[in-house]
């Protein structure tokens, strides 16, 4: 999606990044090896309850209607890429350390998803169904048309 960042910032509008991260440290670290994440679009939500993920209308994975079947789409990683994610994924992983697990850690239960923003116009909103169930980007950078029209540049 990052590749489409300046097509959706010539129409007015602006990707923005939530995640779950109990550290800055994580979140440090997560930037570190993803630099097409703008740092000034991050938005952490370190509370105990995933409160900005529930505002943004995001589920987990115990929320999941196993009657429906998602289109998963792999996420279209190079051999590098995915060792960078198999050799960093449980140090990024949104474990709380003090928190006493009695089953999964609710941070890895938390689903994400996709908006563009534009001010307070949402031209795209789109809750992941299941992980690997994200829009195309395609889709994402006609909705930000078709809200703003097309680019004056």
């Amino acid at each position: 999606m990052s590749s489409k960042r300046p097509e959706i910032q010539k129409l007015g509008g602006d990707i923005t990044f939530i995640s779950v991260s109990p550290t800055a440290e994580k979140l440090r670290k997560f930037l570190e090896l993803n630099p097409e994440v703008p740092a000034d679009r991050v938005f952490v939500d370190t509370s105990k309850t995933f409160e900005a993920y529930k505002a943004a209308g995001f589920g987990n994975l115990t929320d999941v209607d196993k009657s429906t079947k998602p289109e998963m789409k792999p996420p279209g990683f190079s051999l590098q890429d995915w060792w960078k994610y198999i050799t960093n994924v449980i140090a990024l992983s949104p474990i709380d350390p003090n928190e006493k697990l009695t089953g999964p850690p609710e941070g890895v239960l938390r689903l994400g998803g996709t908006f563009v923003l534009n001010g307070d116009d949402i031209a795209f909103a789109w809750a992941d169904a299941v992980p690997g169930a994200h829009p195309e980007p395609e889709d994402v950078v006609k909705a930000a048309r078709d809200a703003w029209g097309s680019s004056s540049a």
